[in-house]
């Protein structure tokens, strides 16, 4: 009789042992960058909902009147030494602190200060917290563009991944839906191993398919060369503004992503012209442009990035990437001209394209933002992917054989005439995501090159 390992059709048997294969093969590399990327992402979504990134979640009394920024501005400078404030991050609420980013020979520090008193009650080594280094792990590895084109790579065959365990948990030879949605607790040994691991995978499946899709858009070669690129916000509606030769993507800073995904590419505007339109009247200081960012009703925070130079721009910004908001679609940014206080440039929700637009909601349902369900489903699904990992180990380990002395691949199909199937979606996966094209590319011409001609290989592998 057959089992779910061994359907009953020679069709449905060379496609279940097709598509077996791959998950095998794909979970091989896949699985230590999913625990990877669960570990650091349970790490960053804890520290931002509970303590804050910058600790923007510490809470003062409230007083009658909130001091002038720029009496905040001189007291974060007097707190280190010779340092001059390059961003201003307004406070979340009423009960909230305020906080500058000052630098000091090329070192970025974190100044909280209580705004009503002035009074500085924590400094911090800007971008260099737990949160920023799980951040950096879960991006590149800390090894830069190589790890970041590791992690793509297994992000893309991540969802081959999807499309094959799909496949093999559907029913199949008499089992039915609730086989497929409820996992089968009278089991034992493997068989209760493989219903957990399905079940959980099959429901998680969309959550990690959106999660994986955002994440691979801020990669280097699909994000940044494919996606990104066609999504960029074009600079050319900002009518007769200068522009910079500096992108958005320069108020980054040590791989922090800092501003809206479709801005990225979008050069900065300039200051030193009489373009754009009146906002700040008189002088243009930071109390002036805080006062006209204070009277545009962002829900929560803002944050002020102060001119980097003389053609530099104060930039007010209130997005889902910098976690200053629940709401992704008030999304805003603002460049003002350092001079004449005119708006260069004032970017919202409303002029993203689709795809943006279903990145601002990503990045943020990514991060945890939307709230307090959004915090437990995300803790939920990170759970659920370290066990659907783990899990995935148990099966392949219970399933070896004691001293083989090798991998204990899934069997081969017996036929190759029902392979179309599959290979028309790894075709898919490998052109619609290049890295996973190479991955297939490679591993498919070592197994021609070399382990096929090495027996040792061959059966150590096989």
């Amino acid at each position: 009789m057959a089992t779910l390992d061994e359907p009953s059709t020679p069709r449905s048997n060379a496609l279940y042992f097709t598509a077996w294969r791959w998950h095998f093969y794909a979970g091989l590399y896949v699985i230590p960058f999913l625990l990877m990327l669960a570990v650091t992402g349970l790490i960053m979504l804890w520290i931002a909902f509970f303590q804050g990134i910058n600790d923007e979640k510490m809470t003062v009394a409230p007083g009658a009147e909130p001091l002038a920024v720029s009496a905040l501005q001189a007291a974060a400078e007097a707190a280190i030494p010779e340092s001059h404030a390059t961003q201003y991050v307004a406070p979340l609420g009423p009960d909230h602190v305020a906080a500058f980013k000052v630098t000091a020979n090329d070192v970025a520090t974190g100044v909280t200060l209580n705004p009503y008193t002035g009074e500085v009650l924590h400094t911090f080594a800007w971008g260099a917290g737990w949160y920023d280094l799980a951040s950096e792990i879960h991006g590149t590895l800390l090894i830069g563009d190589v790890g970041d084109r590791l992690i793509e790579a297994a992000a893309s065959l991540g969802l081959l991944l999807i499309a094959t365990g799909l496949y093999l948990h559907w029913p199949r030879n008499g089992s039915g839906l609730r086989q497929m949605l409820v996992p089968s607790l009278a089991k034992s040994g493997r068989a209760l191993w493989k219903s957990l691991h399905g079940v959980t995978a099959f429901w998680f499946s969309i959550v990690l398919v959106l999660f994986l899709i955002s994440g691979l858009s801020w990669a280097g070669i699909w994000g940044g060369k494919m996606v990104q690129a066609w999504n960029t916000f074009p600079a050319a509606k900002w009518d007769n503004v200068p522009l910079s030769d500096a992108t958005h993507a320069s108020m980054n800073h040590d791989g922090t992503k800092e501003v809206p995904w479709t801005l990225e590419q979008t050069p900065m505007p300039a200051s030193g012209s009489l373009a754009g339109t009146v906002a700040v009247q008189g002088a243009v200081t930071i109390d002036s442009v805080a006062a006209f960012a204070d009277g545009l009703g962002f829900n929560r925070r803002y944050n002020l990035n102060l001119p980097s130079d003389e053609t530099g721009v104060w930039t007010i910004s209130h997005d889902s990437m910098s976690n200053d908001g629940p709401d992704p679609a008030a999304d805003r940014t603002i460049h003002i001209d350092q001079y004449t206080g005119n708006v260069l440039a004032d970017v919202q929700y409303a002029d993203y394209s689709a795809y943006a637009k279903a990145m601002a909601w990503g990045i943020a349902l990514h991060e945890g933002d939307l709230g307090l369900w959004n915090f437990v489903l995300n803790t939920a699904f990170i759970l659920a992917t370290i066990f659907v990992s783990v899990s995935g180990l148990v099966l392949w380990w219970k399933r070896r054989p004691a001293g083989a002395g090798r991998l204990a691949a899934p069997p081969a199909p017996g036929s190759l005439a029902h392979w179309k199937g599959a290979l028309l979606v790894a075709l898919f996966i490998a052109l619609a995501f290049p890295m996973a094209g190479i991955s297939l590319i490679l591993v498919l011409a070592l197994d021609a090159f070399l382990i096929s001609r090495v027996p040792m290989l061959k059966r150590a592998l096989s």
